[in-house]
């Protein structure tokens, strides 16, 4: 069952110089109870995408067609009341960086409480209580007392924990996980990351988990999409992806994980993913791929089936 279906979405940025394409035909669904990793590197599109599904662009993004639906409704159609419905309490975002997106001047226990408190029918001992326990869902100790804490007193790993636990006070049913453990140690993101699949598991919430690191998302995703330069370049259950990574660009970023490194040098990817504003005719990766065939790249490969459920935008697979 689809959770979440985005079908065709385009956006472009309207600058001073003209309206500039971002998002390309993206396409993907979220299935209840599974986690989806959108990966690629840094402004290939990822996080607008995120933000298109709750509808919190910035002001020159303008989202010229396609639909996201939800619960058989186009996101894409809805008034900002009806968004304030849904935002938060139905579709819950865990941003890049916690040490940001917690108010300073309140406590922690305030903070949860003001979402929990959208539920009218609670009484003000009810939400304490409720506030104590997803705090203590996510492993945060002495909960009670942590209430009291203000972002300050937390550890970075504490703040996303405390995040996480206002996501789990609403009862989404799905979580947008945005970088979550990008400003975190190792040991940490690993962690959250555990406590992320373990909420997966227990509440059958789906998760749509935004990320660069393919060797983090391979070990908890089920579904891995791709994305480069705002278009969806590859897609694939979790397992078929890293035996039988297809696209140029997947392949390049599997050989530059350490663990697939077979000399003293780590291997990169030359170049950069295009701005916004560079016009490039056809394939958009075609100026970085080493098996680019200039007359087929010239046209804009389409995202196709080449095996059951594995879908490939290349002209060469």
């Amino acid at each position: 069952m689809n959770m979440l279906e985005i079908k065709n979405l385009n956006l472009s940025f309207n600058l001073e110089n003209g309206l500039f394409q971002t998002l390309y035909d993206v396409s993907l669904s979220l299935k209840k109870g599974q986690i989806h990793a959108l990966v690629g590197e840094s402004g290939c599109g990822k996080s607008m995408t995120a933000m298109s599904i709750i509808k919190l662009l910035p002001k020159k993004a303008v989202i010229t067609s396609g639909e996201i639906l939800f619960n058989n409704l186009d996101i894409l159609k809805l008034s900002e009341a009806q968004m304030r419905n849904i935002r938060g309490s139905e579709i819950a975002l865990i941003p890049q960086d916690p040490m940001t997106s917690l108010n300073p001047l309140y406590t922690v226990g305030d903070q949860i409480l003001e979402i929990i408190k959208k539920d009218k029918t609670l009484s003000k001992s009810d939400a304490i209580k409720k506030a104590e326990e997803v705090l203590g869902l996510v492993k945060i100790p002495n909960p009670k007392e942590k209430m009291n804490s203000y972002p300050h007193e937390l550890s970075g790993g504490m703040k996303q924990r405390v995040i996480i636990a206002m996501a789990l006070a609403t009862n989404a049913a799905i979580i947008i996980a945005d970088e979550p453990t990008t400003a975190l140690d190792v040991t940490i993101q690993a962690q959250i990351m555990k406590l992320l699949n373990e909420i997966k598991n227990e509440y059958n919430t789906s998760i749509l988990l935004i990320s660069h690191d393919l060797g983090l998302v391979g070990e908890y995703a089920d579904k891995i999409s791709v994305m480069y330069s705002g278009r969806i370049v590859e897609n694939a259950p979790t397992k078929e992806f890293f035996t039988n990574t297809m696209h140029p660009y997947s392949k390049a970023l599997m050989e530059a994980l350490p663990a697939n490194c077979t000399s003293d040098i780590l291997k990169t990817i030359d170049g950069q993913p295009p701005s916004i504003q560079e016009n490039i005719v056809g394939c958009r990766f075609s100026p970085r791929c080493d098996f680019c065939d200039k007359n087929l790249c010239s046209q804009i490969p389409l995202l196709q089936e080449k095996c059951e459920n594995h879908l490939v935008a290349c002209h060469k697979v």
